[in-house]
């Protein structure tokens, strides 16, 4: 099976000089969940963010070598951001859904994207919902407004947004942070659905939660990638001593 990314020899160097990460080499597969994990600094979400170029958000930050999206380049000069974004989709630690009701929410990149027939929207509202795990607790209330939702309900909010765009990738950069532990559990069964459909790589809450979603999981200490594996193998027979280190607590 050919990679649906491909990360060769690549670095990154922030706007202050501080080199974040250091010649990765990573394939990432078609539907798999990928974890990328480590201590905080180590570079996961600095990776995250490059994967679909809102590292370019940050002025002065520098990079070197590649990345491949279906075998070609995403930072070749006449590439479409606003399609990448919408192909490689992105949702933060922070919910943060828009001004207005869910359903607004959920049509407005379709409706950037040019979309105007209803029963399109329709469809596609109701399908991102159910694909997050929402549908039944707000089927009622869709013209109400989305910052009525409980903090649970704003995440998987963000998570059915980006699915309404059917991205081939979705990026989580910790996406449970600050949800209470029966969200948490919500977000997680949403996850083990959506790969079946979806590429998803994402940065967890914690190495527990890794172990708990990953198909494969990418060990990243101080910006260097220290070894990939199986999800059966990394948290319980990693080959590197710092990932065993960092896995069995010892540091972190």
């Amino acid at each position: 099976m050919k990679p649906i990314i491909s990360i060769q020899n690549l670095f990154y160097t922030h706007d202050d000089g501080v080199e974040a990460l250091r010649n990765i080499n990573l394939d990432i597969y078609p539907r798999e969940l990928l974890v990328l994990f480590g201590p905080s600094r180590s570079g996961k979400t600095t990776l995250l963010r490059l994967l679909n170029r809102l590292s370019d958000l940050s002025e002065g930050g520098r990079h070197q070598g590649e990345i491949l999206f279906n075998q070609r380049s995403i930072f070749r000069p006449t590439i479409d951001l606003t399609q990448l974004r919408r192909q490689i989709s992105m949702v933060f630690a922070v919910p943060t859904p828009l001004p207005g009701s869910i359903y607004d929410n959920l049509t407005y990149g379709l409706k950037m994207a040019g979309k105007r027939d209803t029963s399109l929207l329709e469809e596609r509202v109701e399908k991102s919902l159910r694909q997050a795990a929402l549908w039944d607790e707000v089927k009622d209330r869709l013209h109400t407004s989305a910052f009525a939702l409980s903090g649970g309900q704003k995440q998987r909010l963000c998570l059915a947004r980006s699915l309404a765009l059917e991205p081939d990738v979705i990026l989580l950069d910790n996406p449970t942070s600050g949800l209470d532990p029966l969200s948490t559990a919500t977000v997680e069964a949403s996850l083990f659905e959506l790969k079946k459909q979806y590429t998803i790589i994402m940065v967890p809450h914690s190495v527990q939660q890794a172990a708990r979603v990953a198909d494969r999981a990418a060990f990243l200490l101080e910006g260097e990638l220290i070894e990939v594996g199986d999800q059966s193998r990394m948290f319980v027979h990693p080959q590197d001593q710092r990932t065993e280190d960092y896995v069995t607590g010892r540091f972190g």
